[in-house]
């Protein structure tokens, strides 16, 4: 027995059990980690052998059983056609190998995307919407889920949501914001009207039921900061970080309470996911916008940690124009 004890207003947590389970620890470890939270002090002590099985927790009065952690790891990414780089997403998943990955513009029917390839490497859940050529969202995981819903936004007929749920509870948005086209005005440009009628439905939807334990991924076509992209002033006409997008968004995210959690963990600083094909030498132009997120809904976000953006993936052999976003979660 391990105890551990001290007073949060009405938390106090402990004691802390463990149970011998040969193969979980194969290498020597004795570390303690303090686990992300807003309440009480959580311990984790991992010894050869050992895993905690939870902690017991008083609550007002009454004893609580506080299950043991599962961390996962996400990612998102904007693949730009998952049969053209499924080598590209394979490479991914083994060499970073997160529990889940959600991927963007997968321009396949859902028949035609090549699950068989990704089960093999130890992915063998995916929920997904699929469409020939275009949009297309689909989510993998190693952990089981099933699919929690699959909305029509705005009403455009694309595959551009889907959700899955985890067997922690956890329900994922995938999602794929339309980019506008050129010209940041709906009355000569009906792409840029069908992007600001799409976040609108997107706020309306999470703002009539809050989303708990829930995380929001996707390229969301829209650089929010000034230091999510390469030049403020020069971009501010420029669709994906003019300020009727930057306004559409932020309503978006404060309808469902949603936490950026990539700049939860990265406050300041250039952040982009994304360089155009257009750059001669992207990385030495590295004129970048950060078009890629990973929200949280509020109850988890203290949980979120190890945010990072892959940008090496961006020069790999034929690569998507995006590179992925990660986050992990101590749930």
């Amino acid at each position: 027995m391990f105890q551990v004890l001290r007073k949060t207003r009405s938390i106090r947590c402990i004691e802390f059990w463990y149970m011998r389970f040969m193969g979980l620890c194969p290498r020597p470890r004795d570390f303690l980690e303090q686990r992300r939270g807003t309440g009480g002090l959580c311990i984790i002590a991992a010894f050869p052998g050992w895993r905690c099985l939870g902690s017991q927790v008083r609550v007002n009065g009454a004893d609580k059983m506080e299950p043991a952690l599962m961390p996962f790891t996400l990612a998102t990414w904007n693949i730009n056609s998952v049969r053209l780089r499924v080598d590209l997403v394979a490479r991914l998943l083994q060499e970073e190998a997160p529990d889940v990955l959600c991927l963007q513009e997968c321009k396949s029917p859902v028949e035609k995307i090549p699950a068989e390839v990704f089960a093999e490497i130890g992915y063998p859940y995916m929920v997904a919407r699929g469409q020939k050529g275009y949009n297309g969202v689909a989510i993998f995981s190693k952990r089981p889920m099933e699919e929690a819903a699959g909305e029509d936004f705005a009403g455009l007929g694309h595959a551009r949501h889907i959700a899955g749920r985890l067997d922690n509870g956890v329900t994922i948005h995938n999602v794929y914001v339309p980019a506008g086209g050129d010209v940041a005005d709906r009355l000569v440009n009906e792409k840029f009207g069908q992007k600001l009628d799409y976040l609108a439905d997107l706020r309306d939807y999470f703002g009539a039921a809050k989303p708990q334990k829930s995380i929001l991924v996707g390229d969301l076509n829209i650089a929010p900061r000034e230091d999510d992209v390469w030049s403020h002033k020069q971009l501010l006409k420029v669709v994906s970080h003019t300020p009727i997008e930057v306004a559409a968004l932020a309503e978006t995210q404060a309808a469902g309470d949603w936490v950026d959690v990539t700049r939860q963990d990265i406050p300041e600083g250039l952040l982009y996911s994304w360089w155009s094909y257009r750059a001669k030498d992207w990385n030495a132009a590295d004129k970048g916008r950060r078009l890629d997120h990973i929200w949280a809904s509020k109850d988890i976000a203290p949980l979120a940690h190890s945010s990072k953006i892959l940008r090496d993936v961006r020069g790999w052999q034929q690569p998507s124009d995006h590179v992925p976003v990660f986050a992990s979660f101590d749930l």
